[in-house]
């Protein structure tokens, strides 16, 4: 999952977002994992760290440069995920805030926002490694 977005017209997908809309993208998206109610308990207080992570990530994903492997060593993305609980509620909810950090970040362009969500939406499904909680046997939920 780490292989980079295949080049199109007009160069790789970091080059056409540039490095300035995706570091507004990054800035944007963690502010709302901050305040996400399912995100916000498996991320550290402070995101600083995760969002250059991420900034570095991106930027070798979309095409960029390797910063992440330059700083950090190869992704690894899955193994690297495993300690944290990562449901398919979580990753509907690590979507959504990046959908609404893309909707926020209008200096990316519409093409070029949905190439990126569809390639993040792949690696969201990879990353789950938890199932959604069970109820307990005989247990009931209501909706109040």
């Amino acid at each position: 999952m780490t292989a980079p977005i295949p080049l199109r017209e007009g160069g790789s997908l970091y080059d056409r977002i540039g490095p300035e809309a995706l570091a507004r993208l990054v800035q944007h998206f963690y502010a709302r994992v901050a305040a996400d109610p399912d995100l916000a308990p498996i991320f550290p207080a402070d995101l600083t760290l995760t969002a250059e992570k991420q900034l570095a990530f991106l930027t070798g994903f979309l095409g960029g440069p390797p910063l992440y492997h330059q700083r950090f060593g190869h992704p690894r993305l899955r193994a690297r995920h495993l300690p944290f609980p990562i449901t398919p509620t979580r990753a509907r909810a690590w979507l959504a805030c990046m959908q609404a950090a893309l909707r926020e970040t209008p200096e990316i362009a519409e093409a070029e926002a949905r190439e990126l969500y569809a390639a993040l939406s792949r690696v969201a499904v990879h990353m789950v490694n938890t199932p959604e909680a069970e109820p307990e046997p005989g247990q009931v939920f209501s909706i109040d």
